[in-house]
């Protein structure tokens, strides 16, 4: 444990003084596909360009389908003030530096950068770009001109476990975890506590996919996961494809990044949801009037970056309203999914009781929690 805040006592702000460069247009020659919006009237020298770059296609209906999202909110926001565009499907490396290169010298006064894997490609175009302001969503690398972004999903995690656990007859989940790193450690940990805190014997079978966004593979994984024996499976994948081998097996599913209930409503549950715009828009705005900082911002349910999914049929009153008493609970700051006592799988104590997790433990998440089978493999790379 560290002395550092939790997260209810951290809720920064961003940003730095960077204006509206000129020059018009979008790249051509970034390797991913990409489309751009601005309002109506007014030359391009009287807007600030906003430029989005995304790790998998804008129609995912998970991650980035709701970054998209928010960019819409955005550009609706402010109007005249902005043109938007984006970039989809860039993968983490050599492509994604060169992607976020081009975009400063085409005039993007303002990029984001939406995955785990952009943050040293960013960082190195920040140096070489240092009047362009960059953010990073899920970093923890900042310059002068960078800033990080992210938010508690641990928090919708642990309320979408608590419907895992309740539908977990056989006491048995799945998931399907992409990579190992403690974004994704955290959120399936929240799970599994989530799930505990009402089928005190339940098991979590961990499956690493390496891949964000592999709806074949996704499937392939949900489907191996069904063969083994659990009742629900639960994922941080980007795509719908782990709940559609759920639901034709009789499943239940927990899902993520949006609410997917449209793609297998028989077996859906819940799951968290992001909601980019308001921290877009504000952090545009910001550029716009001079008073962007670089810093580190973590949104929670209670400033509504992350929110809940709606419920399936199948989620009776009597859990619906014992996760709503959790869900203001969480919001009101009188309950945090990582207070202790929290042991690992080897029953070691990683949060001792009357302990909440900081902002670094959460950060630096490298165990898996009592209940979860399996091994976090040793390759971190996202």
């Amino acid at each position: 444990m560290t002395n550092t805040p939790t997260r209810r006592q951290f809720i920064k702000g961003a940003g730095l003084t960077i204006g509206a460069l000129g020059a018009s247009g979008l790249l051509a020659a970034c390797g991913g596909g990409g489309g751009s919006e601005s309002g109506g009237g007014g030359g391009s020298d009287d807007k600030l360009k906003v430029a989005f770059v995304y790790i998998g296609p804008t129609g995912d209906a998970g991650w980035t389908t709701r970054h998209d999202e928010g960019r819409k909110m955005l550009q609706e926001e402010l109007g005249d003030k902005v043109e938007t565009t984006f970039v989809e499907n860039v993968p983490e490396g050599a492509t994604a530096q060169r992607t976020f290169e081009d975009l400063a010298r085409k005039g993007n006064g303002l990029i984001f950068g939406t995955s785990f894997g952009y943050m040293d490609p960013m960082l190195a175009a920040a140096k070489k770009y240092p009047d362009t302001v960059y953010m990073h969503a899920t970093g923890f690398k900042t310059a002068k001109n960078l800033g990080t972004y992210a938010g508690a999903a641990e928090q919708a995690a642990y309320l979408a476990g608590i419907a895992a656990g309740k539908a977990a007859e056989n006491g048995k989940l799945g998931y399907l975890a992409p990579f190992p790193i403690p974004e994704v450690i955290r959120g399936l940990n929240a799970l599994m506590l989530g799930a505990r805190s009402v089928n005190p014997d339940a098991t979590m079978q961990v499956v690493w996919t390496s891949t964000w966004f592999d709806p074949d593979k996704e499937k392939q994984a949900a489907q191996g996961l069904t063969d083994s024996g659990v009742d629900v499976i639960g994922m941080q994948q980007d795509s719908p494809a782990a709940g559609k081998v759920a639901q034709d097996a009789g499943l239940k599913w927990a899902g993520h990044n949006d609410d997917m209930e449209r793609f297998a409503p028989e077996a859906w549950l819940t799951g968290p949801l992001w909601n980019w715009g308001p921290f877009y828009t504000k952090t545009a705005q910001q550029v716009l009037d001079g008073s962007w900082k670089s810093g580190q911002y973590y949104g929670t349910m209670a400033d509504g970056m992350v929110k809940l999914a709606p419920f399936g049929e199948s989620v009776d009153e009597e859990t619906r309203k014992l996760i709503d008493e959790k869900k203001q609970a969480t919001i009101d700051g009188k309950f945090d999914a990582f207070a202790g006592p929290v042991k690992d799988q080897d029953g070691k104590v990683r949060i001792p009781e009357g302990k909440e997790a900081s902002l670094d433990d959460l950060f630096s998440m490298d165990y898996l929690v009592e209940g979860v089978t399996g091994k976090i493999p040793k390759s971190a790379e996202a």
